[in-house]
């Protein structure tokens, strides 16, 4: 795999229309992933969650086995299946760690369930980071 530079003097991106094709793309695998998982609680209830505790652990292994995919792509090679069309890779100035990948993931979440706000960010930081880059030290780039 090529390393991804910038170039001194460039502009950073906040490379959101890509962000969102990306998570477009990496819907369908999370999808089959949270099949396997609905089948999983199915077979255990003998019928379907609809909600309480039950239905709350469901959407929280829903939620871990997606933050796995992500962050066991990440850590293999700096992209998800969906970042891969796009040229899009995760990056940070050290090496990723495990810590900073979970960070970035769970951080991400929240910011998709505040409606985006964590990716608007991005328009207002110097650095053009989505606050999940921002607080977990790593960064999005797109290899032209």
């Amino acid at each position: 795999m090529g390393e991804i530079l910038i170039e001194a003097g460039t502009k950073p991106r906040t490379l959101l229309g890509w962000r969102l094709c990306a998570l477009v793309y990496d819907f369908f695998p999370a999808f089959g992933l949270w099949f396997i998982v609905a089948a999983v609680f199915t077979v255990l209830h003998r019928d379907a969650v609809l909600g309480g505790w039950l239905g709350f652990g469901e959407f929280s292994a829903m939620w871990a086995v997606t933050g796995l995919y992500a962050t066991i792509s990440w850590k293999r090679g700096g992209q998800t299946l969906g970042m891969r069309p796009w040229k899009l890779r995760v990056v940070a100035d050290g090496a990723l760690t495990w810590r900073a990948l979970w960070l970035r993931y769970a951080l991400g979440s929240v910011s998709m369930f505040a409606g985006g706000l964590g990716f608007i960010w991005a328009f207002f930081d110097r650095d053009k980071l989505a606050l999940h880059d921002r607080l977990s030290g790593t960064r999005l780039l797109r290899r032209a």
